[in-house]
């Protein structure tokens, strides 16, 4: 269970640095594969390749039938690639995600839960203020801790 937010570098190369707290995740687990996307091009998100994989299998079976899911798997294939954790536990993000999401230097990298999202910080940083819990988001969550989803 990937969580909290690790600041990191992204190298001139792209190749981001897994933090320890989550390296050591992925090594309980012995993922050295990842699928690194994005929905909408502001982040990447960076899914363990066993986790992705059942992901995928669950929206194939609805791809045809589905527009919302054509167009999530159109974007996350535009955006994805499939990579290896090299041995100095890298992952190279991929070209068209880091020039979009301006992930070229400092970013955060932060657990949500079964994937991780890498955000340039100082975007994020700036969005902080304008994406604070609502009364009715505070609401939502309680519901679905409560068991009233």
């Amino acid at each position: 269970m990937f969580r909290g937010n690790h600041p990191a570098k992204v190298d001139e190369k792209g190749r981001l640095k897994l933090p320890a707290a989550f390296k050591q995740l992925l090594d309980a687990q012995h993922v050295t594969q990842f699928y690194i996307t994005s929905t909408d091009g502001t982040k990447a998100d960076i899914w363990p390749l066993p986790v992705w994989e059942r992901l995928e299998a669950k929206l194939g079976e609805f791809s045809t039938m589905n527009d919302a899911v054509e167009k999530y798997l159109s974007l996350t294939g535009y955006y994805g690639q499939q990579v290896e954790m090299d041995n100095q536990t890298r992952v190279t993000l991929p070209q068209i995600l880091r020039s979009a999401a301006k992930l070229d230097a400092e970013v955060v990298v932060m657990g949500k839960i079964d994937h991780l999202e890498v955000h340039n910080q100082a975007l994020f940083e700036a969005n902080l203020p304008s994406n604070s819990l609502t009364a009715e988001d505070r609401r939502s969550v309680a519901a679905i801790l409560n068991g009233r989803s």
